[in-house]
């Protein structure tokens, strides 16, 4: 059976998993849309058609493009800054899924998928604690029947307790009851959770009238599909938009191919980087062209294809189809879905994402801890977008100190064998008399080659007896301008001082560098291994007499 044919194989299992998705993407549809301050129809079309087209790009089984929390906001801050009335905000909307399709298709084609190794994965989890809280923080007003408002999360939150008297009871009720019977059905993957809760909801709506006790229901959702056009917006509303784009790929993407790599890794299945960027290029077109929402592999639907069994992309392409037959024979039973079994629908999605198991992990390791905490704390307090880009400068910050910072390890010869390890850790491990075997942690560049070199000649120099000094380059594979004037200086502080220098385990880049840049003796002077290095020192005359 051939791939293609393969693929037009109906699964039981991807039916099941299509129609419980759909039954999770049609309350995040109208939860998101509420979020971005655009019409339900406009995120159901685009998930429609964005699981629709990546279903032929893509290759992520459980991938389900659509909406998502964080796009959604993004958009909001957009829309929030750009001028124009409410019909030119809609129409820059749609500017905006089109330019972040394009750049997606534009970053597929150049190959540039190694971006997403500068979001570290300790932000996209602190990122996702944080954004989940937000999203769930943002739920509540829903489901207690109380509009708030707050300039930040704090004021919001202070502004919901606050009107504690305020709240409906019912639509408490009906909230807690929903998210209740959410978190039981979850220990069932078999079956699709979120629709029963809906059609419960709608069916609790219809038998007790709950509108008239208060509850607010979705209401009608009306699906005009139009054609874009460019809305009459002026250069600064273009200008700004182009702005906001940018975070707006980056966080669609870092989430996407976070949830897509997080699930593959799980089943031992491969992704290439550049083909989903294509595929989630194509699938952001799609959804512009039906003038709908930025789509992207929300981890929330992700994880819910999964626990719902899904085998192949069939499963993207039921949901859709299932969204679509809700939409359009159900629309009148939809309208009397109570919103706050919307709420309960999108909080139970995320709980998982509430789990602080990972980032404890994180301080258990005494690796990356704050800048998981620093990316959830920049989220709640600065909002998603300037925590977004807190989160990567944190990253980014980490990084440059680890490297900034290496550690410089004393070799030693271990036993009688030709291997050289670090003697602060092996006991057993001996030094070589009169010659000093240091090895930096991280590879030489700008950054550190002055430190590194310092702290070389500091603990060379003070040894007595020392004839020696054999440098082992293994960690770095290239060095730039800066360093390798630094090791030049190295060289020749060392030689001044009467102590030869020997190299080890010198990469070929390097050693073509270290003879294009002058180094005198490149051949002679630089070693294989740290063993032949000793031995060249010991030929020429350096070994110490006993």
């Amino acid at each position: 059976m051939t791939k293609l044919s393969s693929w037009f194989v109906v699964d039981k299992a991807d039916l099941v998993a299509g129609i419980s998705v759909a039954g999770l993407m049609l309350p995040e549809a109208v939860a998101y849309a509420g979020i971005a301050g655009l019409p339900p129809h406009r995120a159901i079309l685009a998930g429609i058609a964005g699981c629709l087209v990546y279903a032929i790009f893509g290759r992520s089984r459980f991938a389900i493009i659509s909406p998502t929390s964080s796009s959604a906001a993004i958009l909001a801050a957009t829309l929030a800054v750009v001028p124009g009335d409410a019909t030119i905000k809609a129409g820059l909307a749609t500017v905006a899924v089109a330019l972040a399709g394009i750049l997606f298709v534009v970053a597929g084609v150049l190959r540039l998928g190694g971006i997403t190794g500068f979001i570290s994965r300790p932000v996209l989890r602190g990122f996702a604690l944080g954004l989940a809280i937000t999203i769930i923080l943002h739920q509540l007003p829903i489901l207690v029947g109380v509009p708030v408002q707050g300039s930040n999360i704090l004021t919001y939150a202070a502004a919901l307790f606050g009107a504690v008297l305020q709240w409906n009871p019912i639509s408490v009720a009906v909230g807690i009851v929903a998210l209740a019977a959410l978190l039981l059905l979850k220990r069932v993957p078999s079956l699709p959770g979120a629709f029963l809760v809906l059609v419960a909801g709608i069916l609790a709506s219809y038998l007790f009238g709950l509108e008239a006790h208060g509850v607010k229901l979705v209401g009608s959702i009306k699906i005009l599909p139009q054609w874009p056009s460019l809305p009459d917006a002026d250069w600064t509303a273009y200008s700004r938009l182009v702005q906001f784009t940018v975070p707006l790929v980056l966080i669609l993407f870092a989430e996407s191919w976070g949830t897509m790599r997080a699930l593959a890794l799980r089943y031992g299945e491969t992704l290439k980087v550049n083909r989903e960027l294509g595929a989630l290029g194509a699938a952001n077109i799609a959804s512009a062209l039906v003038q709908g929402m930025p789509v992207g592999a929300g981890f929330s639907a992700g994880f819910a294809s999964e626990a719902a069994g899904a085998k192949t992309r069939a499963t993207t392409v039921f949901a859709a189809i299932g969204l679509a037959i809700l939409i359009a024979c159900a629309g009148p039973l939809v309208a009397l879905l109570p919103e706050p079994v919307l709420a309960a629908v999108v909080i139970a999605a995320l709980t998982h994402a509430l789990d602080p198991s990972p980032i404890l992990r994180l301080r258990r390791l005494h690796r990356d801890f704050y800048v998981a905490l620093g990316a959830a704390v920049g989220v709640l307090a600065l909002g998603v977008l300037n925590g977004m880009l807190l989160a990567i400068a944190l990253s980014l910050a980490a990084m440059m100190h680890r490297l900034a910072s290496p550690y410089v390890a004393r070799l030693g010869r271990l036993g009688d064998s030709h291997n050289f390890v670090d003697v602060s850790r092996h006991g057993d491990a001996s030094e070589m008399p009169g010659i000093a075997i240091w090895r930096p942690g991280e590879t030489l560049f700008f950054g550190n080659a002055d430190t590194i070199f310092s702290e070389i000649m500091s603990g060379s120099r003070s040894e007595a007896g020392l004839r020696a000094i054999i440098l082992s380059l293994e960690e770095s594979s290239d060095i730039d301008s800066t360093a390798m004037d630094a090791l030049m200086e190295f060289d020749r502080a060392m030689q001044r001082t009467g102590l030869r220098v020997q190299f080890a385990r010198v990469h070929d880049r390097v050693r073509d560098l270290m003879a294009l840049a002058g180094v005198a003796d490149t051949t002679s002077r630089c070693s294989f291994s740290v063993d032949d290095a000793v031995a060249a020192v010991m030929a020429d005359g350096n070994q110490p007499k006993a």
